[in-house]
């Protein structure tokens, strides 16, 4: 596999930082990822990706941790405000988070997992049967089938 998704693990991100975030998508090291398994399975290093559900620590998310994730190159950082349905999709541009806005359709494209697509008022309506068919598309879309070949020119000589 050369990426992965975890769900509420420690992250290590630096010496003063080591959040849970509720869900990170990385790039597998071997693949050319940047962060590590730590000697206790702890996620070293700072994920390609990172969600949080917000509700109760919407100004955490949206202020320490978001800072955070920003000082130590999260390159791409997803906020669900569960209190008003809303999502704050941002990327990471010459060290600054800049809102990733959604396209013509409200499908939110992924610039680092290209074929990662959020169809957000689906998302947001609970029609998951929407969301998982957006998903499929971008997953089928040649954006995404370079991104898998990238990947796989990148993948370390004997290891998998």
């Amino acid at each position: 596999m050369a990426t992965l998704s975890a769900d509420n693990s420690t992250t290590t991100l630096d010496l003063d930082n080591d959040p849970q975030p509720d869900v990170s998508l990385r790039i597998v090291d071997s693949y050319g990822g940047r962060e590590k398994l730590g000697p206790t399975g702890s996620i070293v290093g700072a994920p390609e990706m990172i969600v949080e559900i917000a509700a109760s620590s919407f100004s955490y998310d949206m202020g320490a941790k978001m800072n955070a994730y920003r000082r130590d190159g999260v390159d791409e950082y997803l906020v669900y405000r569960a209190y008003d349905g809303e999502i704050d999709w941002f990327i990471l541009r010459d060290g600054e988070y800049k809102r990733l806005a959604a396209d013509g359709e409200g499908v939110y494209r992924s610039e680092v997992f290209p074929g990662l697509w959020l169809k957000a008022d689906a998302f947001i309506a609970g029609d998951l049967a929407l969301v998982l068919a957006v998903l499929q598309r971008g997953i089928a879309s040649a954006d995404h089938g370079e991104f898998t070949k990238k990947l796989e020119s990148q993948r370390i000589a004997g290891q998998k």
